[in-house]
């Protein structure tokens, strides 16, 4: 071998010395890489800006793959997640969307109505009512113009939708000054004309009480009386009189 070969030999022999080193220093870095992206996943975020209230479909959407590690779970959803649910907030292109960003879906049927009255120990059933019981309500007339001193059951057999913490409420008394109450928020499933009832009986009534009732969802109850005052005790009902 003359030394012009050696030399092309000895030339190949470093080529492919580089061209291992430079693969295994690319494969390192990639590796390396790797290790820090990790896997996959895929988030949706606004395609241009949407308004509040305004649904999200497909076409104002658009799936995003970014590392999972970047991203939080509440935003690593379907499109079926979010298709037709609403922000109540304006988002800008390229936002991404999550699930706390979601107005919670409701479970009325198209004739129900959402009403929420405030409760205390005693006329929330001493807070043992929880989200899907039902209960019947009941009002207590006794300053009402027109109407007799008696109780009266408002409605039955409703289902109650949520329960919220307690809290406290000021309310000022002509004979005792300003009040702090504690109490219990709880919202109602109620059909539009007796979510009008219980309004009226809630600001007008002497009190508004929630009557917890058994599990046998359905049972007649139609026998029930529906209303009591003095007359069902012996004595004369009195009717209140209009100032």
């Amino acid at each position: 071998m003359n030394p012009r070969q050696r030399r092309g030999v000895v030339l190949m022999v470093l080529s492919v010395v580089v061209a291992v080193g430079v693969f295994a220093i690319v494969t390192n870095y990639v590796r390396e890489v790797s290790s820090q992206v990790g896997p996959l996943t895929t988030v949706y975020r606004a395609v241009g800006p949407i308004e509040a209230y305004q649904p999200f479909t497909e076409d104002n959407v658009e799936p995003v793959e970014v590392p999972a590690r970047w991203t939080s779970p509440s935003s690593q959803l379907e499109l079926g997640d979010i298709e037709g649910r609403r922000a109540p907030f304006r988002l800008e292109a390229e936002t991404v969307v999550t699930a706390d960003m979601l107005i919670p879906t409701s479970d009325l049927s198209p004739t129900e109505r959402e009403i929420a009255i405030n409760v205390n120990s005693v006329t929330g059933v001493a807070g043992r009512v929880a989200p899907n019981d039902r209960v019947d309500i009941y009002a207590v007339f006794e300053d009402v113009p027109g109407l007799p001193a008696q109780v009266r059951v408002l409605v039955r057999d409703v289902r109650v939708v949520t329960v919220e913490g307690e809290r406290t409420v000021r309310t000022n008394d002509d004979e005792e000054g300003l009040q702090e109450t504690s109490v219990l928020p709880v919202t109602l499933a109620l059909e539009p004309d007796d979510a009008l009832s219980v309004t009226y009986a809630n600001a007008f009534a002497a009190e508004v009480r929630l009557v917890a009732l058994p599990t046998d969802v359905g049972t007649d109850r139609t026998d029930d009386t529906d209303d009591f005052d003095a007359g069902d005790l012996g004595g004369q009902p009195v009717a209140v009189e209009a100032p």
